[in-house]
């Protein structure tokens, strides 16, 4: 994955992006959630997350008390001070990571702690959630961080475009 080529298209596609999306928080009548599954599934049987890992390299997932548990019990430590070492609390009042990249992202891209990561990552990017239309935001934040997200809102709006014009 070309993350330069990546983040130059994200950013072309920026507000048209933005537009699309915040017009869909109130569109009614639209099967939202059955056009982004379908998208998502499409996307998905194409991408392989590790030869990209930007998400990995550039967010923090939002770690809540169990993931705190699974993720300090994987390495060894007590959740304290897995807190200590590796979270703060955002401006939400989330702990999240301290900084990016992820700390056990590994060179290969994959996670040291895989079988034991918080829920945001095992549910990354979202896109196959039910009431999608909640999270539109956090979608739109999403095309400028993975590739398949920014795939997956081009399907939805070319299928919003076909069904216009049918």
């Amino acid at each position: 994955m070309n993350l330069e080529l990546f983040n130059k298209s994200a950013n072309q596609l920026k507000k048209q992006n933005k537009a699309l999306l915040t017009d869909l928080k109130s569109s009614r009548g639209l099967k939202l959630d059955d056009l982004f599954h379908r998208a998502h599934t499409e996307v998905f049987e194409k991408t392989e997350c590790l030869g990209c890992a930007n998400c990995c390299k550039t967010t923090s997932p939002i770690f809540y008390q169990t993931d705190i548990e699974r993720a300090a019990k994987s390495i060894g430590i007590k959740p304290g001070d897995f807190i200590k070492k590796y979270l703060m609390m955002d401006e939400d009042g989330d702990f999240v990571f301290t900084s990016a990249p992820c700390p056990f992202l590994k060179e290969d891209n994959y996670c040291g702690i895989y079988k034991d990561r918080p829920a945001a990552c095992r549910e990354y990017p979202h896109t196959n959630r039910k009431n999608i239309r909640q999270i539109l935001d956090l979608t739109y934040r999403n095309t400028l961080v993975c590739p398949a997200v920014l795939s997956i809102v081009e399907k939805v709006r070319i299928a919003i475009e076909k069904n216009k014009h049918k």
